[in-house]
């Protein structure tokens, strides 16, 4: 599955233009990951596509998998940017590290508010040459086998409008890190769960796999024809589950590594076997 024609060493260009304090994140990160568990990553990005914007998109398994894409991210020479809640960013300490980052803002409680940030994530994208995650699925996967989940248009509107290429990331394991927990946490006893699961994780070592895919051919894709973010959305998640299928290849039907807190109330439309 490694591709050796994809540059996978630094691109040193890119690391400077890196905050030092995201770089310093990124560094911190990946001791991180490799504490926790064995990260394997293949694929990658060509050199071509590290000179220009560049839109990557990921399926969502966990409470630590943007941990473990910085970390993939960093072993193969890019130091990308996310999508981030608002929440996220105003938090203490950590959302003025992330902001000054250069991480982009999305709150979905209004839609002037959503259509304005749409606008400058479309610019943001179009003007630098720091790759942008985001996850098209919105949330971790509810999936009983946690395959994506149907998700959201937005990412693939932004890359229609922002004219650049997408590249699917796909990955597995990350889940067997942390649970998932709860949608919101009302006091201590919401975290024990995450605590003791994450504890463990160093004893356990999960397998951490990323795969970063070929772009996507969106060139079918009219952007101003009806229905163009819904058809870009459709082969953007194909992309990401067709590259998911040989990363769980022995357990296609459902995750061993069964997590108690995660709900199972959606079926994925895009489930390969």
């Amino acid at each position: 599955m490694l591709c050796p024609m994809f540059a996978l060493h630094q691109d040193e260009n890119s690391a400077r233009r890196a905050p030092a304090i995201w770089r310093t994140m990124l560094n911190i990160d990946r001791g991180l990951v490799n504490f926790v568990g064995k990260l394997t990553v293949t694929g990658g990005v060509s050199a071509e596509l590290r000179r220009q914007p560049l839109l990557m998109t990921a399926n969502h398994i966990g409470v630590f998998d943007a941990f473990v894409l910085m970390a993939a991210c960093k072993r193969i020479g890019i130091n990308p940017r996310f999508m981030l809640a608002g929440g996220i960013l105003d938090a203490p300490v950590i959302g003025p590290a992330l902001r000054v980052s250069g991480h982009l803002r999305v709150d979905r409680q209004q839609a002037s508010t959503a259509i304005g940030q749409f606008a400058e994530a479309t610019e943001a994208l179009r003007t630098t040459r720091d790759p942008l995650i985001v996850y098209p699925e919105g949330r971790i996967s509810h999936d009983p086998g946690l395959w994506p989940e149907r998700g959201k248009t937005g990412a693939a509107r932004l890359a229609l409008a922002a004219g650049v290429p997408v590249i699917p990331i796909s990955q597995w394991g990350a889940h067997e890190a942390v649970y998932w927990g709860t949608e919101t946490v009302n006091g201590p006893a919401d975290l024990v769960p995450l605590a003791k699961s994450g504890l463990s994780a160093p004893m356990r070592r999960p397998r951490f796999k990323v795969h970063f895919g070929d772009p996507v051919d969106l060139s079918e894709v009219e952007p101003e024809r009806p229905g163009a973010g819904v058809r870009a959305h459709a082969k953007i998640m194909q992309a990401i589950t067709d590259g998911l299928v040989p990363l769980r290849r022995d357990e296609l039907d459902k995750p061993r590594f069964h997590d108690p807190t995660r709900p199972t109330d959606t079926v994925s439309p895009w489930k390969r076997h």
